[in-house]
């Protein structure tokens, strides 16, 4: 049996032993390699499968890591990890202790800067640029790779436009296939659209109206062409831009023909390339959904509700509302900021804006929404998917921070639902009219209620409630960890010592509730799935200091650390928020 050459490169010294002719027989085993392992320990399949060629040629044709490589976001970096040292242990890839999801820089010489978040990568690697600059070193080569859905971005354009009128040895590899996690949108997406069909007359190219020596399109499954362009812009001074032209999860019929599906696809059959089948069994709703279809159902009695996502329709289940009424429902690409000052400029003439926002991708409009929105107590509805621990994706998507950075603003209130009728009723209760803007945050995942559609009931801001009475210890806690201490708490030595109340709102906080607890419990125990420096638990400190109320507070909550990828139950055990850590806490006040 002929030895693979996979089995031979360890890293890309090795690669560069092989002749160019060897190099698609390379990638098709590279790319076997990928669909083998993700298939069984799942991950994101179509953006690596679309890069195969492409991550070959960069690593063939470059001094890699002495020349800078850098990828935009990192969804697409399997090949490149495995190339880089990893193979034998990616199997270990997202899961905990193993290899991260992304690009890091503690974990390889060749992750020169640590990504997770789009549109990062030419900023970073202008400045790797500017820095070799500096030292003098000219011959360093910079590269970075960014994704259509990426370049589309603020961000990557303030980039580009400092690039411009820069002398830098850097070049942009413009990785185009129409596709992010959804399918591109905007004004961009059309313009590369026409230059690949080769519409736009050479002196509109908007690359080189910003000072880039602009090449290409070229297809991004031909080594051969891919490796004499590279070879060609390595002796090119100055700012340029390569755009590649790849096809996402290519060499996967399924991944080709539903790139949405196949970004992350789970666990499927490497040999058929279907999905596994899902258990007949019918489970409760993800959170996600059950604001997608109650969104749906509000807006159809409600003209003026409107919403908005950055680039996340089928991750959010905006795709929801987009189907049903598309004229009032909008995917701006990757554009947070952009989206928090449009959901403003809406909101300013009636209409009533719901903003879905990852928590993690929040942090990236922070200025936008403490300006124009809370500044000028604007009532847009943010809609916070993918809050707390998130499990594999790590510590770039954690949303662990919000409850911290959101509660310190003016203006805006912070509620937190416990489980999915609670999300339909807040989600009601906004769009009836409320006079300042709200943040509803809630996890990525399933709930715990099957029959989850009932009549829906306004719920009163500030109000939380009492889950169960006690008589020594007092349980506070914040959205869905309540499933975490009820658990905890029945597993005590003596459950009916304890109490335990949800306070659904962590601003404003409930103090006439607040104020019954702090007389009645001498030891109170708040729990969170945010950090504890700032969270709900420094909330309720903060009151009983404010009030010289002497009772015993513990706050439970993610240390000041930031969580690696994992399960979300290995992660919360470790954070210390799982049911068995909080119950050894109980414990020590029994």
């Amino acid at each position: 049996m002929q030895k693979k050459l996979l089995d031979s490169i360890q890293f890309p010294k090795d690669l560069r032993k092989l002749s160019v002719d060897q190099l698609p027989h390379l990638a098709q085993e590279l790319r076997d390699f990928i669909i083998n392992i993700v298939a069984t320990k799942e991950g994101h399949l179509g953006a690596s499968l679309g890069v195969v060629e492409l991550t070959i040629a960069l690593h063939y044709t470059f001094d890699t890591p002495n020349d800078v490589l850098v990828w935009d976001v990192g969804h697409q970096a399997y090949g490149h990890k495995i190339l880089t040292g990893r193979k034998d242990i990616f199997h270990t890839n997202r899961r905990l202790g193993g290899i991260s999801g992304f690009p890091k820089r503690d974990e390889s010489i060749y992750d020169p800067f640590g990504v997770g978040h789009s549109s990062t990568a030419i900023s970073a690697t202008l400045g790797m640029a500017i820095a070799a600059q500096l030292r003098g070193d000219s011959k360093k080569q910079h590269i970075a790779v960014v994704g259509d859905a990426s370049i589309a971005s603020g961000m990557a354009f303030e980039a580009l436009n400092h690039a411009g009128v820069t002398n830098t040895n850097l070049l942009v590899i413009l990785n185009d296939n129409a596709i992010g996690i959804d399918p591109s949108v905007g004004a961009l997406k059309e313009y590369l659209t026409k230059v690949t069909l080769d519409t736009i007359p050479e002196s509109d190219n908007i690359f080189e109206a910003l000072n880039f020596n602009y090449s290409g399109p070229i297809d991004g499954h031909d080594l051969d062409k891919l490796i004499s362009e590279l070879t060609r812009l390595k002796s090119v001074s100055g700012p340029k831009i390569l755009h590649v032209i790849t096809t996402k999860g290519k060499g996967l019929r399924q991944a080709e023909e539903d790139q949405v599906t196949y970004h992350a696809p789970g666990k499927f059959n490497a040999d058929t390339g279907d999905l596994i089948p899902k258990s007949n069994v019918e489970l409760p709703p993800k959170f996600q959904d059950v604001f997608g279809k109650t969104l749906v159902e509000l807006a159809s009695k409600n003209e003026r509700i409107v919403a908005i996502t950055p680039a996340m329709p089928t991750g959010s289940s905006l795709k929801c509302m987009m189907d049903t009424y598309p004229k009032r429902a909008f995917d701006v690409g990757i554009a947070e900021q952009h989206a928090v000052t449009l959901a403003a400029g809406l909101a300013t003439q009636g209409m009533i804006v719901f903003c879905n926002i990852y928590s993690t991708f929040l942090q990236r409009a922070y200025d936008q929404l403490i300006h124009d929105v809370c500044l000028q107590k604007l009532p847009v509805i943010f809609c916070l998917d993918r809050a707390g621990i998130v499990g594999e994706d790590g510590a770039t998507h954690h949303g662990i921070f919000d409850l911290a950075y959101l509660r310190c603003i003016p203006n805006l209130i912070v509620f937190a639902p416990r489980n999915e009728e609670e999300l339909q009723n807040i989600l009601y209760t906004a769009q009836l009219g409320l006079d300042n803007p709200i943040a509803i945050r809630y996890p990525r995942g399933r709930g715990n209620i099957i029959d989850w559609k009932k009549p829906y009931s306004k719920i009163e801001i500030a109000k939380g409630v009492c889950l169960k009475e006690g008589s020594k210890i007092a349980v506070l806690s914040v959205g869905t960890i309540a499933n975490n201490c009820t658990e905890a708490i029945s597993h005590t030595s003596n459950p009916n010592l304890i109490a335990h109340y949800d306070l659904r709102f962590v601003k404003p906080l409930n103090e006439e509730l607040l104020h019954s607890v702090f007389k009645k419990y001498t030891t109170i125990i708040t729990v969170e799935d945010g950090i504890k420096k700032g969270g709900f638990g420094s909330a309720v400190l903060e009151f009983a200091s404010e009030n010289n109320y002497t009772s015993t507070v513990e706050i439970i909550g993610i240390p000041d650390i930031f969580p690696e990828h994992g399960t979300v139950e290995q992660l919360q055990d470790l954070a210390g928020i799982s049911s068995e850590k909080i119950n050894n806490t109980l414990e020590k006040y029994l």
